[in-house]
């Protein structure tokens, strides 16, 4: 039995949910996405909910039915995370911050490409993935997209680029990040 398979997903009104077999389609203002769902799972949409449910009714009612039973419990769950996070995705859209710290370090927009100088001998250039948008405001990269997993993709690959460093905490971390600070050498020698 999921716990989080078994809540409902409220649709809000504009949005277009299509389910056609083992598809979902979901269409909203920001845009449209499908989902290819798992065979062992099936999907109706009653009044404004979405209802996600395993099609073996033995999986929801008996918690021992064995191991096929505990993997359709299992995609029960991320199924409905899944097409939750496009129903959201398609109405709101996700974004994700980076900031960059360090002296001299900076990011720009040239056309549909990220260019940034980070402490190399050349800049380091980034074409935006398709139905991702890129911004950048002072030393915040804003990376805005209407699906989750590329949107949380491009953000770790741009924060890949340069890492927080330890000792002085320049690179490109996540808005809100904690970067554990290391005590350099000078620090170490007057401790004996």
């Amino acid at each position: 039995m999921s716990r989080i398979g078994k809540q409902p997903i409220k649709v809000s009104q504009g949005t277009e949910i299509k389910i056609e077999g083992d598809t979902i389609k979901v269409k909203g203002s920001k845009g449209e996405l499908s989902f290819e769902m798992p065979s062992e799972i099936k999907a109706e949409v009653k009044e404004d909910n979405i209802l996600i449910s395993p099609k073996n009714k033995e999986v929801e009612q008996n918690e021992s039915a064995g191991k096929k039973a505990n993997e359709a419990s299992a995609l029960w769950g991320l199924t409905r995370a899944l097409i939750f996070n496009m129903v959201k995705g398609v109405t709101e859209g996700f974004e994700k911050k980076l900031e960059i710290q360090g002296v001299g370090y900076k990011a720009l927009m040239q056309g549909n490409k990220l260019v940034m100088q980070l402490g190399f001998s050349h800049p380091v250039e980034m074409e935006a993935p398709e139905g991702i948008e890129l911004k950048v405001e002072k030393n915040i990269i804003i990376v805005f997209g209407i699906d989750k997993q590329k949107v949380g993709q491009t953000a770790a690959k741009i924060r890949d680029f340069k890492k927080p460093e330890p000792y002085k905490g320049k690179g490109i971390r996540y808005e809100g990040e904690k970067v554990r600070r290391k005590a350099g050498k000078k620090a170490v020698a007057s401790e004996k």
